[in-house]
């Protein structure tokens, strides 16, 4: 026993990938799949079909999730990648297996039950059965049951977790895998950071985690079989290091560099209320990104002067139904006042591949390829109820302060006219009920994520009144590169020659017809980043609010006209690696 704890005391250090940086230490804490409640519901028998439907759709994606599993069991080597493969061939065959699908898909059929409420029939009942069982192996086969069936219930509902509340303080989460709305229930003040088996640099997840300040390592093989419950970790995020039951000698390393971090962060926090102007006198905007109505206490310690993207995909988030005009007038209510007049730019939903809203039911069902399908401005002009509640909502909160309207997804302008006419339609009718409207109502913008659209920037030009560059779906759209999918997300490179001139030529289609054009990708908030985008140009950037005071202490440091000769010279380069080491040379020159 004294051999087996001592064993289990050992230091372990696992590398994954760094996708939001930062350290914390605390205790690690296993996501437990009995973490989900379900509805039990009975349907019109209109919907019993569709209900069908739903179900298959949520079994293929959990044999894909499972199917991706095994491919990570490869890099693990010995008796636990094999015990691993057993364990998840098993799974597999119960995803096919005729009793358990049968078996809900009769619940769904013959008693008219969701299909969450289905699973759970199911497998508890067949769980059950080899739980009395007096064979310990068979015993064991219930848990897997119940794994199963767990599985296909996360994959209905796309929300794994109920909250973080109950947590001890600084605790780490460890997860096969975790969605945005996952990351959104967690709070910074009891959650140090989190690190999973799945997930890409540039999904999401990771984006959610940056937003939050949340340090989080994504890609580690063996993740949840090597920690348990209780254990003291570290997460690296810079690094992309976890660290389990480290020795004292690597904690006092790691609490000197919590110490060294809060340091700079005083320093930088000095810069809260300087104004971001280059050496030479050229002002530059820096506003935030909020996820989350609860990041604006980070948007005002960081002194961002606006909201430069405001998604609004967390109103709609693990919830069973959809939010009407006056719960979304309510919660953007909140936000906009917080802001205290400082503007705000409001994006209009974009759901779809791994934000799927569970809220929208049947009126959107899992497409082949998510990204390329009924998502943002599509659905939206596709369910045209959907976009009049929120333009209603974001026009009224506009009484409130000043905000701007931002398209997502946009590929032409004939979408963009197709809004405005619905936006008069709502005008006119929030008018003959005597609500309090912004005068003139807010301008409406153009978010360009498509190459399609940067290049057709000129047109687009005509028909917004602002652009907004989404680097992140922009690079990925033009690459072909997935950024959630762990396996290529490597070749995921923003400073792609095809990528720099489409932002490049987006930003002078905008110069040219003298409308706003910012920045609110992830190379916003990276100031490696920084002299690039002012020299070509861009004088807003938005970006979260842990980045903003980094990205003020690079703007302050630097001489635009330097700046934009160095651009010049990197937009005449056609290799990646040039580039790069075009923008460190520069950057380290002004240290």
């Amino acid at each position: 026993m004294k051999n087996e704890a001592k064993a289990k005391a050992q230091e372990r250090i696992f590398q994954g990938l760094a996708v939001s940086p930062g350290v914390a230490i605390g205790p690690a804490h296993l996501r437990e799949a009995g973490e989900v409640s379900v509805p039990d519901i009975q349907l019109p028998k209109r919907k019993v079909a569709a209900e069908l439907e739903r179900f298959q759709q949520a079994v293929a994606q959990a044999v894909r999730q499972v199917g991706k599993l095994k491919a990570k069991a490869l890099s693990i080597h010995g008796a636990a990648a094999e015990e691993l493969g057993y364990l998840l061939d098993a799974h597999l065959q119960m995803l096919g297996s005729s009793r358990l699908i049968g078996g809900i898909e009769q619940h769904i059929r013959e008693e008219r039950r969701n299909a969450e409420a289905a699973v759970m029939a199911e497998m508890s009942a067949i769980a059950h059965e080899f739980d009395v069982m007096d064979d310990e192996y068979l015993r064991s086969r219930g848990q897997e049951v119940r794994e199963v069936g767990l599985r296909i219930v996360r994959c209905l509902t796309q929300a794994d977790f109920a909250a973080y509340d109950s947590l001890p303080k600084d605790s780490i989460i460890m997860a096969e895998e975790i969605s945005p709305a996952d990351t959104a229930l967690m709070d910074p003040a009891v959650v140090g950071g989190f690190a999973t088996v799945l997930g890409g640099a540039e999904g999401h997840t990771a984006i959610m985690a940056r937003s939050l300040g949340l340090p989080a390592v994504l890609g580690i093989a063996d993740l949840t079989t090597a920690v348990q419950n209780g254990d003291r970790v570290i997460i690296d995020g810079s690094n992309g290091l976890l660290i389990v039951n480290p020795t004292e000698q690597r904690l006092a390393e790691y609490q000197n560099r919590l110490r060294s971090l809060a340091r700079e962060q005083r320093a930088l926090a000095r810069l809260r209320d300087v104004e971001a102007v280059t050496r030479d006198g050229e002002k530059v905007s820096l506003q935030t990104n909020l996820e989350l109505p609860r990041e604006l206490e980070q948007a005002e310690s960081a002194g961002a002067e606006g909201v430069g993207l405001l998604r609004t995909e967390f109103m709609f988030m693990n919830r069973q139904d959809l939010p009407d005009e006056e719960e979304q007038f309510q919660a953007l209510a909140e936000i906009v006042t917080g802001m205290s007049g400082r503007p705000v730019t409001i994006r209009t939903m974009d759901v779809g591949g791994e934000k799927l809203a569970f809220s929208l039911g049947d009126q959107l069902i899992e497409a082949a390829n998510p990204a390329l399908g009924l998502r943002a401005i599509r659905l939206s002009l596709k369910q045209p109820k959907l976009l009049e509640a929120q333009l209603a909502a974001i026009l009224r909160v506009g009484a409130l302060g000043p905000v701007r309207i931002l398209l997502p997804m946009i590929s032409n302008p004939s979408e963009v006219y197709e809004v405005r006419k619905i936006m008069e339609v709502v005008v006119r009718r929030l008018k003959r009920r005597g609500v309090p409207l912004a005068d003139p109502i807010p301008p409406l913008g153009v978010m360009i994520e498509i190459p399609g659209a940067a290049l057709a920037a000129d047109s687009l030009a005509k028909a917004a009144d602002f652009f907004a560059l989404g680097t992140n779906d922009l690079t990925m759209y033009t690459l072909a590169i997935d950024r959630s999918e762990e396996q290529v997300a490597h070749l995921y490179n923003p400073l792609h020659p095809a990528v720099l001139r489409l932002i490049q030529f987006t930003v002078e289609a905008a110069l040219r017809a003298r409308i706003p054009v910012s920045v609110c990708g992830e190379i916003a908030g990276d100031p490696r980043f920084t002299a690039l985008l002012l020299g070509l140009g861009v004088r807003d950037l938005s970006m979260t609010s842990n980045a903003l005071l980094r990205v003020k202490k690079r703007v302050l440091g630097l001489d635009m006209q330097a700046a934009t000769r160095r651009a010049q010279v990197i937009m005449d380069q056609s290799d990646s690696g040039r580039i790069a080491m075009l923008i460190d040379d520069f950057n380290e020159a002004l240290h």
